[in-house]
């Protein structure tokens, strides 16, 4: 196109080299953590159960009030949610190699933190572990809109989805890290400690003074991965589109991409600034152009992160109430603290090998050969006719004979949403909306997934509990049941289905193209895949 910039048509048409992969490495190394962090507090809400509300003389192992349980399982969400908005903010006004450092420093620091808490009392270790993990999601949240922004700038057109989605694969490792990390801790501590079940002896099987560093360690593991990265983050060169596009700076754009790319990239000072200074080009995110050219999109790419979310945070977070549920986790009385740890981290590493880290790399294999649009359509297909296979015929799964179905069905609802929208939201915000506002808006949408992730943990958490008030956790009302809220998981699956009807396609296409920033060139194809409906 007669607008477009020599720099940028160079990383468009580039061969895959290995800056790709260093950039992969790079960004995917804070993906690991951010789903190591973010699930890992699902391993040892139970041991925090036991070990700080256990009451004298107990006739059943403690747990977490609900007040406590919400909190520590949602605070580093809503730390995210708000993260999200800020970094994406912040990473379209300073740039992404500026603030895409502090990001990683605070995920470092209040991983330590976090297990690090302190205080005398259950409240108080409570209420530290819960600001530690806000500021933790805090730091995570940031990293979303810019890792997915400098590999979408950094890509060429052709596999730019794989290597976006690459990135977030890696969210794959980081749950599965988390649960061998578990396995590991939980062995080397029964294997020291050999203490009964709570059944036999309720005060030995705690095992306080010892059982305590378990949960600490887990946590802190998180921060390894984020600090062994950080040198190289600071070493990346700020994105030519960023530097060029935004900051107006053609002859850095060009040095940066020269030393990249390792060819002479001409200096295009005039076609810069006949680019950024086009009014069509110059709208803000809440003009009634960007409503006009990108506002169904961006209601596209909220709405279907959000419904998304809902799902797969329910599921992710609350694996081992279902596994409980349905007998896959023997009674907490039956086993001793450590025990439940081992066991709950064994499922939740089972299901992330088995299904959670393939649905990723499918996704990454075939995103540029299918397209955004089909794999997420199809991913909410089958998440949908999973969901209700799980749900309608609940009690024939409950039965012991019938787990293993159970066990398999509900791997597969992981698998599709793998190969599916939970890595094609990700990738698709970071292609469709203009440079100066890429950050921003998949700081928006990621967010609206994060208020999908709170409802999805806040609601399950309620929403699951026994309709047989004797049943229920204690300290929680009774809710609508498992099966019910399977049920109410693959209406809203389904309903993600319809939202992606107002998702554009983005594969093969220059992200100038899809934006319209090549003189305005390019909006009237995005407006009219974004009314696709």
């Amino acid at each position: 196109m007669s607008g477009e910039l020599g720099v940028l048509n160079a990383l468009d048409v580039a061969k895959t080299q290995l800056y790709h992969f260093t950039t992969i490495v790079i960004a995917g190394m804070g993906f690991f953590t951010d789903a190591y962090d973010l699930f890992c507090i699902s391993l040892v809400t139970k041991l925090l159960g036991r070990i700080y509300y256990t009451e004298p003389n107990p006739t059943r192992p403690g747990t977490l009030p609900p007040s406590a349980q919400s909190a520590v399982t949602g605070v580093a969400l809503v730390g995210t949610l708000a993260g999200q908005l800020f970094f994406g903010w912040l990473g379209d006004k300073l740039g992404r190699k500026k603030v895409y450092g502090l990001t990683l420093i605070l995920m470092v620091v209040c991983s330590v933190a976090s297990g690090l808490s302190f205080g005398s009392s259950p409240k108080s270790v409570m209420a530290t572990l819960c600001f530690f993990r806000f500021w933790l999601g805090f730091g995570i949240g940031g990293d979303y809109p810019l890792s997915a922004t400098i590999m979408s700038e950094y890509a060429n057109k052709k596999t730019r989805g794989a290597f976006i989605a690459a990135v977030f694969a890696m969210q794959g490792f980081g749950i599965l890290g988390g649960g061998i990390v578990a396995l590991t801790v939980a062995s080397i501590f029964d294997h020291k400690y050999k203490v009964p079940t709570f059944e036999e002896n309720p005060a030995a099987s705690l095992l306080v003074p010892q059982f305590d560093y378990v949960w600490r360690l887990i946590l802190m593991f998180g921060a390894l991965p984020a600090a062994l990265t950080y040198y190289w983050r600071m070493k990346m060169p700020e994105t030519a589109r960023y530097t060029a596009l935004v900051a107006k700076n053609a002859k850095q754009a060009a040095a940066d991409m020269s030393k990249v790319l390792q060819v002479e990239l001409e200096v295009e000072e005039e076609k810069v600034e006949k680019m950024t200074s086009d009014k069509r080009n110059s709208y803000g995110l809440f003009s009634k152009q960007f409503a006009a050219r990108h506002g169904l999109a961006l209601f596209g790419t909220c709405s279907t992160w959000f419904l998304l979310d809902i799902a797969f945070y329910s599921q992710n977070l609350f694996q081992k109430d279902i596994f409980s549920a349905i007998g896959w986790i023997p009674p907490a009385k039956e086993m001793n603290a450590i025990h439940e740890v081992y066991k709950i981290a064994r499922a939740q590493t089972l299901i992330a090998l088995c299904s959670t880290v393939p649905g990723y790399w499918f996704t990454v294999a075939f995103i540029d050969h299918m397209g955004r649009f089909a794999i997420q359509m199809m991913g909410f297909f089958f998440m949908t006719v999973f969901m209700f296979a799980l749900a309608i015929p609940y009690d024939h799964w409950s039965k012991e004979e019938n787990r293993i179905g159970f066990v398999v069905i509900y791997s597969l609802t992981f698998f599709f949403a793998n190969f599916g929208p939970n890595a094609t939201t990700f990738v698709v915000p970071a292609e469709i909306f203009p440079a100066r506002l890429r950050s921003t808006c998949h700081g928006i949408s990621a967010a609206a997934g994060k208020a999908g992730a709170i409802v999805g943990a806040f609601g399950f958490l309620y929403a699951a509990q026994s309709k047989d008030p004797t049943k229920t956790d204690k300290g929680y009302p009774t809710g609508i049941g498992i099966k019910n809220s399977l049920i109410m998981l693959g209406v809203i699956n389904f309903v993600g289905m319809l939202c992606t009807l107002l998702v554009p396609e983005s594969k093969g296409k220059s992200l100038e193209e899809l934006s319209g920033e090549n003189e305005g060139e390019g909006a009237e194809a995005t407006e009219q895949e974004g009314s696709r409906v």
